[in-house]
């Protein structure tokens, strides 16, 4: 990005705004990944001042950003993220005739370990559902955890589920994600039952609460559409949703640190144990690409060669 001889330095900051607007209405880009970019652009911003606004910013610049910010103490999965946006931003610009060539498409991603998703075993799964009380809260804990387990679910899509997104007749919740690209996943027996009770005995009481706060005079008023609410009768945020989650695995008292998403990998790593298609488990995930779900059937070969490991004679 030379200005070359006589004319003014570009600055990329003036372009940043117009990017972020570019991802919500044209690419319906998440707002965790559009704040994450934000992060991002503004370290690799950080990283160009002091030197000459004239510079040319070419890969070489970006392989020393990414240096710089590892020897920080990056890990190799958050230095490939930074350079992913800013191929995608530089790609922005290209598209606006801003730019001719995008200088990072001609660096190279570092090379990802693929880790094994933690996932919880079908006993400690039992172990978890049978933790929360019958009071309104531990009932909606219950659901909350239950659908997670059913469906496969991310945490931001079960935030944003309202009431009518739930058919029992049918037997499916309706699930919006990344892209706002909506799908349609088969809900169980046993969540479902969880979510009856807490739609009959807790749900009523948590509205009821944020009705009176709202005639006091209170901020938050009643989320009438939203399916888990807080006990405001507000919608539970992705944090509420977050901390519920962690508490009770917690409770565990497991040996590997688990998160909220390692339900949804139970999910699909117990489906594909009992014999279920790929393709139809990486539908219900909303994968767009089957090796994004792939990474599930090495989970499966490790138990399995664990299994022969210790249970026969000669292994």
């Amino acid at each position: 990005m030379d200005p070359g001889p006589g004319r003014p330095a570009l600055r990329l900051e003036a372009h940043v705004e117009p990017f972020f607007d570019y991802l919500r209405v044209v690419r319906n880009v998440s707002p965790n990944t559009i704040q994450g970019y934000a992060n991002d652009l503004s370290q690799f911003f950080s990283f160009l001042e002091g030197r000459e606004p004239a510079r040319a910013v070419d890969h070489v610049t970006i392989r020393r950003f990414l240096g710089e910010r590892r020897a920080a103490g990056d890990s190799t999965r958050t230095a490939a993220r930074k350079l992913s946006a800013l191929r995608s931003f530089f790609r922005y610009l290209c598209r606006e005739g801003v730019l001719e060539d995008n200088p990072a498409a001609a660096v190279s991603s570092p090379r990802l370990d693929r880790r094994l998703p933690r996932y919880l075993h079908l006993e400690e799964v039992r172990r978890l559902l049978e933790l929360p009380d019958r009071t309104p809260r531990g009932l909606r804990d219950r659901a909350v955890l239950e659908t997670l387990y059913a469906t496969g679910a991310r945490i931001g899509e079960l935030a944003g589920l309202d009431v009518d997104d739930l058919d029992f007749e049918g037997e499916f919740v309706r699930l919006t994600g990344k892209g706002r690209k909506e799908r349609v996943v088969p809900i169980g027996s046993a969540a479902r039952a969880a979510l009856g009770e807490y739609l009959a005995l807790a749900r009523p009481l948590f509205l009821r609460a944020g009705d009176r706060q709202a005639d006091a005079g209170g901020r938050e008023r009643t989320a009438a559409r939203a399916l888990f609410l807080n006990q405001r009768g507000g919608r539970l945020s992705v944090r509420g949703l977050r901390r519920i989650v962690d508490r009770y695995l917690a409770r565990l008292a497991l040996d590997l640190r688990m998160s909220p998403h390692s339900l949804r990998h139970s999910f699909a790593t117990h489906l594909l144990d009992a014999g279920a298609d790929i393709r139809a488990v990486q539908e219900m995930l909303g994968h767009a690409s089957l090796s994004t779900t792939q990474i599930y059937t090495h989970v499966s070969q490790a138990r399995i060669r664990a299994v022969y490991r210790n249970a026969h004679p000669r292994a």
